[in-house]
């Protein structure tokens, strides 16, 4: 199966005829780690849909009960994704992400442990323009920001970060005497992953189809007073401009990107990471960073 690109940007655009829908010009970019050489995101834009993928990284130490790792499984997740969503185009974002999990699974093989709860997974952000209307989903923390009627919001699933706030909670508990900061860690992972896909959990794509039904989803038009004018699909290496280092407000982010592309966008993350260390992650000081930027015309 042949991986998606992982960058895609448009040029030149026919004349649209009038009374045609809104046209989606999309530009992207994605950039692993320094330091790294494999990415763990994937973007990509198939026909009308585009979209993120943030493949969970793996400790150092840790077992997953599977060949393959999380670079592996975003390429063959949005792979499958873009097969799903060819094959029943009325069929809606939930269901296609199901059915694209469902068919990563038999990708594995059996050489892979899929019940394991290491096993690889990944946040799905995806939107999807239909003539009048765009579709989203967000799963885990990948967020989307949109511009529609004049107001900028954020479409995000925040249960990963309840579950990580709780975590904490548990992990502030233990007295220090007692425990290092490195079995602390350990002990934090193997909490969260026990939680991963679980009610008052948090839900990601990886082994379970039904984690699709979790999602967060919308619809919004693309004509009248209301319509959508700009999106940003970001994995966390890219909203933590906003999130982490605060660097701008999310509709600062829409205009450094549409300014800067997205690249211009990871370049800002970049140099945060280098001129604010007092803002590094605690267990990841960097990350990869992925962007999909969509404007649309006004409709006639």
């Amino acid at each position: 199966m042949g991986a998606p690109d992982r960058r895609y940007s448009t040029g030149s655009q026919p004349a649209r005829p009038v009374g045609a829908a809104p046209m989606m010009r999309v530009r992207s970019a994605s950039a692993p780690a320094p330091g790294r050489l494999e990415n763990e995101d994937v973007v990509f834009r198939l026909g009308p849909l585009v979209g993120v993928l943030d493949g969970a990284t793996v400790p150092e130490g840790f077992d997953t009960g599977c060949v393959h790792g999380p670079a592996w499984y975003v390429r063959h997740l949005a792979a499958r994704i873009g097969l799903a969503i060819a094959a029943r185009p009325a069929a809606t974002l939930m269901s296609s992400l199901a059915a694209a999990i469902l068919a990563v699974r038999a990708d594995h093989g059996n050489d892979c442990d899929l019940d394991h709860p290491g096993t690889p997974s990944s946040t799905v952000c995806l939107l999807r323009e239909g003539g009048d209307q765009v579709d989203y989903l967000v799963l885990c923390d990948s967020p989307l920001v949109l511009e529609a009627g004049g107001q900028v919001s954020v479409v995000s699933d925040d249960r990963l970060d309840a579950a990580m706030a709780d975590l904490r909670r548990m992990a502030d508990a233990i007295p220090g005497t007692e425990i290092d900061p490195v079995t602390r860690f350990r002990q934090a992972v193997t909490v969260q992953r026990g939680r991963m896909n679980r009610t008052h959990g948090y839900w990601a794509a990886a082994a379970d189809p039904d984690a699709a039904y979790h999602a967060v989803t919308g619809t919004l038009p693309l004509r009248g007073p209301g319509a959508l004018r700009r999106a940003a699909l970001l994995s966390d290496g890219a909203s933590c401009a906003v999130e982490q280092f605060g660097l701008f407000d999310w509709a600062g982010l829409l205009d450094v990107t549409a300014a800067e592309g997205p690249e211009g966008l990871i370049g800002r993350v970049r140099a945060a990471e280098r001129d604010h260390p007092d803002r590094l992650r605690r267990h990841k000081r960097t990350d990869d960073a992925s962007v999909v930027f969509c404007e649309f015309d006004p409709a006639d």
